[in-house]
């Protein structure tokens, strides 16, 4: 069976799977009850200096699907709003009775050297495993010059890091915000700052919906709402194309990565081992179905390193990264045509639909003798976009089969219709 243990920042885990710092992670009762659903590690819910912060009703906003499945979750909470010497007690007790899970102090403080020195002390000396930065909240602890409003900002992303780093002699996560133009600027601060690994993604700035009665946004406090941070399966491209770009960057190599943006099952998880992330944290998919789908999440990934032969993470870790490229470093001259298995085909006629109203009007129906449908792709219309395949309810029904040519790999520098290639 495949071994799922991993190492990050020199923190060795049971296995790659932890919570994120967020309600799931709150107190004792709920790590305890974490730890005995098999959770490898969790990141305590982010901390501060007293007093406490005063949290709002309510507090999540839903995004669904049009069959009330949750897409993400937006929230308006804030950090912890328990006492900071309860949360160090529960999280001292917890290090005992769990010496093989791993628990890390989440804290965020305003531009404050001390501030920032002191709590991360207090911290380390519940006995976490690492520190990490709370750089990334987009809401309420932003206005308060905390949160995002750091994380934007590379300098101050380095100097908190860097803070931290002084003050105390165990692993420091830097936790990046998404919401930024290039993640690449706060994630080579955290590396000039010294942190040991970066996590990401925190939350996404967003208005999920608007209350059509109370014409505000949601979550209504009241009368009104406001933006909040935005998770789940949604954000899921968004966190892999970031943990992607530092992943490949020169300037970002050597720093770990701790991935974090709707995971929800082990295929998910695979794919952001497979483009560099060496531990995973969850959090909506925790809090939609509850701890023991985890259980799913290990079985899972198990089966799969089973099948492929990986004896352990770091066999496929990675792997991913070196085809992960610019567009311009493309083949130009692949090519690929759709084609339609008429044996699997329930004649939805959806393929059609889509390609005729929005694409290229490569496929074409006609009534066969038997009184049924028949869809056929015109391959000298077909681009080869894939829109067919994707909205066909019908798993595999639609293949995207390459077209077999003795052209060169050419990618869009070197192409003859390139107008600075046709300049030189």
């Amino acid at each position: 069976m495949a071994d799922l243990r991993c190492t990050i920042a020199g923190i060795e885990s049971i296995n790659p799977f932890w919570l994120a710092s967020a309600p799931p992670t709150d107190k004792y009762y709920n790590v305890v009850r974490a730890f005995e659903a098999g959770w490898g590690g969790v990141v305590w819910k982010t901390l501060g200096v007293d007093p406490p912060v005063v949290n709002v009703s309510s507090r999540y906003g839903v995004h669904h699907d049009s069959g009330r499945g949750v897409i993400g979750i937006n929230n308006i909470e804030l950090i912890s709003d328990r006492p900071l010497e309860t949360n160090l007690q529960e999280i001292e007790a917890c290090r005992k009775e769990w010496p093989d899970r791993i628990i890390i102090g989440s804290m965020m403080a305003e531009i404050d050297e001390q501030a920032w020195k002191e709590l991360a002390i207090k911290i380390a000396n519940s006995g976490v495993h690492g520190i990490e930065l709370n750089l990334g909240c987009p809401h309420g602890m932003c206005e308060r010059g905390m949160g995002s409003a750091i994380g934007q900002v590379p300098e101050m992303v380095e100097q908190t890091t860097r803070w931290v780093r002084e003050a105390v002699d165990i692993p420091v996560f830097t936790k990046l915000t998404p919401n930024i133009t290039n993640i690449l600027w706060p994630a080579e601060a955290a590396k000039q700052g010294g942190a040991h690994a970066v996590s990401l993604i925190n939350t996404v700035n967003s208005i999920v919906s608007v209350d059509l009665d109370a014409m505000a946004p949601t979550p209504v406090v009241g009368d009104k709402g406001t933006h909040g941070g935005y998770c789940g399966s949604a954000v899921k491209p968004i966190a892999l194309n970031m943990v992607a770009e530092i992943a490949r960057a020169q300037e970002t190599q050597g720093l770990e990565i701790s991935a974090i943006g709707g995971i929800e099952t082990w295929k998910d998880a695979a794919e952001f081992i497979a483009l560099g992330a060496s531990a995973l944290q969850v959090c909506t998919a925790a809090m939609l179905y509850g701890f023991r789908i985890v259980d799913d999440m290990i079985d899972g990934l198990s089966a799969f390193m089973d099948q492929k032969g990986y004896r352990s993470i770091e066999d496929f870790r990675g792997m991913a990264v070196k085809n992960t490229v610019d567009w311009n470093e493309l083949d130009m001259n692949f090519d690929t045509k759709a084609l339609i298995d008429p044996e699997t085909c329930i004649e939805c006629g959806r393929c059609h639909i889509a390609c005729e109203d929005t694409s290229h009007q490569a496929i074409e129906f006609k009534i066969a003798e038997d009184g049924k449908r028949r869809f056929t792709v015109i391959d000298e219309d077909c681009v080869g976009c894939n829109l067919c395949a994707h909205v066909c309810p019908v798993p595999d029904c639609i293949e995207m089969v390459p077209v077999k040519n003795d052209k060169p790999y050419v990618t869009w520098p070197e192409h003859p219709l390139n107008p600075l290639k046709a300049a030189q």
